[in-house]
């Protein structure tokens, strides 16, 4: 059976004995709005089961750069302070920015839309994270011009 978290090609990180790689600018694309904000990444803890590690699939988001939680659960190494940024964001909030990880990164990553992202609704936490951080609500403008362009 396939882990839900597999990948195509080499599994690398940028921590122990692999290298930086990440293809999110790839999958993404450099106009999406997300490569320029960051947000989310610097504004909310990241906790995630343990079974999402590479301590239970191989392929699972690398361990060392998460701290134990509570019980069986991790957070992002960075996310638990009062001011929060995860360590595998790379970048400047606002400018340009990359997840490192992000073909391992965990759930509560994979799950966060960002606001109005394929005509859906507003994300009050993408609003929030955003406005923190001084960046203005994402909108329809802000994806027309990704569409165009993609």
């Amino acid at each position: 059976m396939t882990s839900p978290l597999a990948f195509s090609g080499k599994r690398k990180h940028y921590m122990g004995e692999h290298t930086l790689f990440s293809i999110g600018a790839v999958l993404m694309g450099t106009s999406h709005p997300c490569m320029t904000c960051g947000a989310c990444c610097a504004c909310f803890r990241i906790s995630f089961y343990w079974a999402e590690s590479d301590l239970a699939i191989p392929e699972g988001m690398p361990h060392v750069l998460t701290d134990h939680l509570q019980g069986h659960f991790l957070v992002m190494k960075g996310t638990s302070s009062p001011a929060p940024r995860c360590i595998a964001l790379e970048g400047s909030i606002g400018g340009k920015v990359r997840c490192t990880i992000y073909e391992q990164r965990p759930t509560p990553c994979r799950n966060f839309v960002p606001s109005g992202e394929d005509g859906r609704a507003e994300n009050n936490r993408c609003d929030m994270a955003r406005g923190k951080w001084g960046l203005p609500p994402l909108n329809a403008a802000c994806w027309n011009r990704h569409a165009e362009k993609g």
